[in-house]
């Protein structure tokens, strides 16, 4: 049985496929004009690939993995809404204000958060975060005109509202950035291979997976040389400063997740991992001494699977839990 983790992260996917016309996660219905999500038609491509801008109306709780700009007009009090917003791995965010008439006196507020909340969980995680939680959030009400463009951390971000007075809304643009180094991502998809490099930055850097994964880690550069430990209560890498730790649990925030394997020394070959939990999460560990990276592909864990594969393989974990 999913848990209610899972199946909100699913949901905020689907949000995430339809958003990108990827219809095969949507095929128990078809698509038409009173769809909660617009699939991309071969024209709107066209269109923005000719530059024009794509604009359209928010829903109270939404998903965004496009540039443009969208409109929210409350039709009635909507007082627990939430826009996700997500980009490629290399990219960031940016969220501007181009119309705001919402009733901060009134109870109404419009925040942008840096990262995703979901259950009170945060990503990045508060550990890995170079804000504190609390700057984290911008508030429109507290703000005003101060700061009417915001920029994400990595290659997610969220918008909060509460809006009382029918009529009332607001509208923002989203543009994307190129981020050299990408640190804390969540994945759009559930398979993929992904490089990620630390250049003696004192960091630490999550790439999230919503999903149970065969994850293969395929090279890893670390300024040591150590070893690899299943996680124990008596070892580990803690103390090396430069690692790569493997976690995962039934919630976003890597530091409320399992801790499944640390590798503490550089190689060039295979470690394969099943992890059968809600999320899977990689997790580097940075000094800032040196210049580390590593390189891994994940593909979704099919549960038939049994047969273990003949690389250097970890034990299986998590899943008593799907």
């Amino acid at each position: 049985m999913p848990s209610a983790f899972q199946f909100q992260c699913h949901l905020v996917l689907i949000f995430l496929a339809a958003s990108k016309g990827e219809t095969r996660y949507l095929e128990v219905r078809d698509t038409g004009e009173d769809e909660p999500f617009l699939l991309l038609s071969e024209d709107l491509k066209r269109e923005l690939s000719a530059g024009q801008i794509y604009r359209r109306s928010l829903r109270c709780i939404d998903m965004l993995s496009i540039e443009g700009q969208f409109t929210f007009t409350a039709d009635q009090p909507q007082l627990h809404c939430a826009t996700f917003f997500i980009g490629e791995p290399e990219e960031l965010i940016t969220v501007e204000y181009d119309f705001v008439n919402i009733n901060c006196q009134g109870g109404d507020f419009l925040k942008v958060f840096d990262g995703w909340i979901l259950k009170g969980e945060k990503f990045p995680s508060s550990l890995d975060h170079p804000l504190t939680t609390s700057q984290r959030y911008v508030d429109f009400c507290e703000s005003g005109n101060t700061q009417r463009s915001i920029r994400s951390s990595q290659n997610v971000a969220m918008i909060f509202f509460k809006i009382h007075q029918p009529g009332n809304g607001f509208t923002v643009t989203i543009k994307k950035n190129t981020n050299l180094f990408p640190c804390n991502v969540i994945s759009q998809t559930s398979s993929g291979r992904f490089t990620m490099v630390i250049p003696h930055q004192h960091r630490n850097c999550s790439f999230s997976i919503i999903y149970p994964v065969v994850i293969k880690i395929s090279d890893l550069i670390l300024g040591h040389l150590n070893g690899l430990f299943l996680k124990k209560p008596s070892v580990g890498c803690a103390g090396v400063g430069d690692f790569v730790e493997l976690l995962g649990g039934a919630g976003l925030d890597p530091s409320k997740m399992f801790p499944l394997a640390d590798l503490c020394h550089s190689f060039h070959g295979s470690a394969q991992m099943k992890i059968g939990c809600d999320n899977t999460v990689l997790r580097m560990v940075s000094s800032g001494k040196h210049i580390n990276r590593v390189t891994f592909e994940y593909h979704q864990l099919d549960l038939q699977e049994t047969e273990m594969r003949k690389e250097n393989s970890i034990e299986e974990f998590c899943f008593p839990s799907i």
